[in-house]
């Protein structure tokens, strides 16, 4: 299995921190967040796409492509590139970049988002907003494929006989699907033959395992492998279970209560939040002991190959989320990969 971080560079306050951090001091403890998951043997740093003002991220290329000159090992993603208010060909070019001063490491998540911003941002309307993303996919997986490309769509001028560069490292840039509760979009990555990053926030994760049902249905009627899932969840780790749900929950409560106050939520309580850091709840909060039993719990549900936390669902004191990243990394991830290939040796 692989374990990775994703964040969206929070930049929020936190009664443990003395102040806000400027922006750019918020860059320059993501690539030490980065540098550090890199050196303690992490597979995947991902950063997503957001155009608000507490995420200082609505350019992961360029955070990436900084990341890439302080890593060595590390594979460098989005999570999630908005594709539908984004052009295909600027992000395959701009990942293609990536791809080669990383030599091979970029990867893209590619998803519809949470939020709605970019899309007034770059013109586009919401009411296209499951055409936009279907369509543009679909260019950006052609775009692997050819070099010289001819398409046409209904909603991005037609492409007639174009060269696109770069090229990448990779012979294919690795692309993700990632969806959330929708089982339509699941039964798409796999009819594609992509891999699928389901993004668990809330309510039980044995919930979501109708979803790899689709993505296999999915792949086996197109004539594909199976192409495999990633998880995606909230968490955070510490050397007691009392230290880390101090830690998150009230940056994680900021967060959630200024995105519920726009969408009709009621404010989180701590006894919800520690509800949903239980075995069977959404959230990945707790000693490293937790975190692996919590993940070894899932993948009897998913058998998915990929794990990745959002240790930062807000701004946490950056000592403490540098020691939970080295807790993920040095106890949680080869604790895992052990137990797995154990079970592994069991049922051969």
């Amino acid at each position: 299995m692989e374990f990775g971080i994703y964040t969206f560079v929070e930049n929020t306050e936190h009664p443990q921190l003395d102040e806000r951090r400027t922006p750019s001091e918020r860059v320059e403890h993501l690539l030490e967040e980065i540098e550090l998951a890199d050196k303690t043997g992490l597979d995947v740093f991902a950063i997503g796409e957001h155009h608000r003002e507490e995420y200082v991220s609505s350019a992961p290329p360029v955070l990436l492509a900084a990341a890439a000159s302080v890593t060595r090992q590390i594979k460098l993603s989005s999570a999630v590139t908005v594709l539908g208010s984004e052009d295909p060909v600027r992000v395959f070019q701009q990942f293609s970049t990536l791809d080669l001063i990383s030599k091979g490491r970029a990867e893209i998540i590619a998803g519809r988002g949470s939020f709605i911003e970019s899309f007034p941002l770059f013109g586009y309307e919401l009411s296209n907003y499951e055409e936009l993303f279907e369509e543009k996919l679909k260019l950006l997986l052609q775009l692997r494929e050819e070099e010289v490309v001819n398409w046409k769509g209904e909603h991005r001028p037609a492409i007639e006989n174009r060269g696109v560069y770069p090229r990448p490292y990779q012979k294919k840039i690795p692309v993700w699907r990632a969806v959330g509760g929708t089982p339509v979009s699941a039964y798409r990555a796999g009819l594609l033959g992509i891999p699928m990053a389901i993004a668990i926030i809330g309510g039980e994760p044995a919930q979501f395992k109708p979803m790899v049902e689709y993505l296999r249905r999915g792949a086996s009627e197109a004539g594909h492998k199976f192409p495999g899932v990633s998880i995606n969840s909230h968490g955070f780790i510490a050397d007691t279970r009392e230290e880390a749900i101090d830690t998150a929950f009230p940056a994680f409560k900021i967060t959630m209560d200024k995105i519920g106050r726009e969408r009709g939520w009621p404010p989180l309580t701590k006894s919800q939040f520690e509800a949903s850091c239980t075995l069977r709840g959404a959230n990945a909060v707790g000693t490293p002991d937790d975190i692996i039993e919590k993940i070894l719990y899932q993948h009897k549900i998913f058998g998915h190959k990929r794990f990745l936390l959002q240790m930062s669902v807000g701004s946490v004191p950056q000592d403490k989320l540098l020691r939970s990243i080295e807790l993920f990394a040095t106890k949680v991830a080869p604790a895992v990969r052990e137990e797995l290939g154990v079970q592994a040796e069991t049922e051969l």
